[in-house]
């Protein structure tokens, strides 16, 4: 018998991607045992559409925008089943997602999630993010982004963590890891989740049978602040939570690459806002370390050598780092 599984999608600003959603969920060969919509107070027409498009769905409305990780632990909470999906708003699934991904988590009893294969909505022979790979220098790669989708990730295995875009979770393995922390608001959230069910003993599979379209940006591209300032923000929380002293030369290599792309690109100001506020965020991370080092894998097992600069160090197409 197939394992339950239910689909949450937080949700802000997204009605346009809506359609396109729910016709891929509605269209998968294993049903959601449920759908749970939360709904971070969105001022577009999304609980219009949920009204009367998707009236089975069970909406949690927050009546304000509380980030993807609060809409996600409300969400996990919510959820009457063990394996949980969280997909976003601009994500179409192919038919056997649900199946694929269910028949994976199943079969590996020590993986606490299992990452897909995302390609570019509307452009598929692109890839988006095939799992994600973790750095020293404190850099999150996206495995194949921005490349051409040649067949070099097709081959199923592990990876480090998930992208929460389009991603299957055991629940409890989240709670015993302390879900999502909510600090983080957007980006880097599932990155940090990821590093601590690694600390916790928890891997994370990767299967490319299961094949998510993802437009990328979605209602995130509304935020009253840009990509770049959560990036620099949360990276020092991640940071403070978790790295050894040791390796902040590669870290301090990192920010100041990405200071000068900043610079480059015009966005500088944001950028060495985002690091103030990240800045504040530090104490409250510092405090945390501690018990994060008392877990079952030391962090240096969690995040493994590799290279963090030149070629082999990864990078996305064009990123400029």
């Amino acid at each position: 018998m197939a394992e339950p599984v239910t689909v949450v999608v937080p949700a802000w600003n997204g009605e346009r991607w809506l359609p396109g959603l729910f016709a891929s969920l509605r269209a998968q060969t294993q049903a959601p045992a449920e759908v749970i919509v939360v709904d971070n107070g969105s001022g577009d027409a999304t609980l219009d559409w949920l009204a009367r498009e998707a009236p089975e769905v069970r909406v949690l409305a927050q009546g304000r925008n509380t980030g993807f990780a609060t809409a996600a632990n409300r969400g996990l909470l919510a959820a009457r089943t063990e394996f949980v999906a969280l997909v976003n708003t601009d994500v179409e699934l192919a038919p056997d997602w649900i199946e694929v991904m269910a028949q994976r988590l199943a079969a590996e009893p020590r993986c606490a999630s299992v990452a897909c294969k995302m390609v570019r909505l509307g452009n598929e022979a692109v890839l988006d993010d095939c799992g994600d790979v973790l750095r020293r220098d404190g850099v999150c790669e996206q495995r194949g982004h921005g490349r051409h989708d040649d067949g070099r990730w097709d081959k199923p295995g592990e990876v480090f963590g998930a992208c929460a875009g389009a991603a299957l979770y055991r629940r409890f393995a989240v709670r015993d890891a302390g879900a999502f922390d909510e600090r983080f608001f957007s980006y880097l959230e599932d990155v940090d989740l990821a590093l601590r069910l690694a600390l916790c003993g928890w891997r994370c599979a990767y299967e490319p049978r299961a094949v998510a379209r993802h437009a990328g940006g979605g209602s995130s591209d509304a935020l009253a602040k840009p990509v770049g300032y959560w990036t620099a923000r949360n990276t020092l929380l991640l940071l403070s939570k978790h790295w050894p002293g040791r390796w902040l030369p590669f870290v301090l290599y990192r920010q100041l690459s990405w200071f000068d792309a900043a610079a480059r690109r015009g966005g500088l100001g944001m950028h060495v806002r985002g690091l103030l506020a990240g800045l504040r965020l530090v104490p409250g991370g510092l405090r945390e370390r501690r018990a994060w080092r008392t877990k079952a894998v030391r962090v240096e097992q969690a995040v493994p050598r590799r290279p963090w600069r030149g070629p082999r160090a990864g990078g996305h197409p064009r990123s400029g780092f």
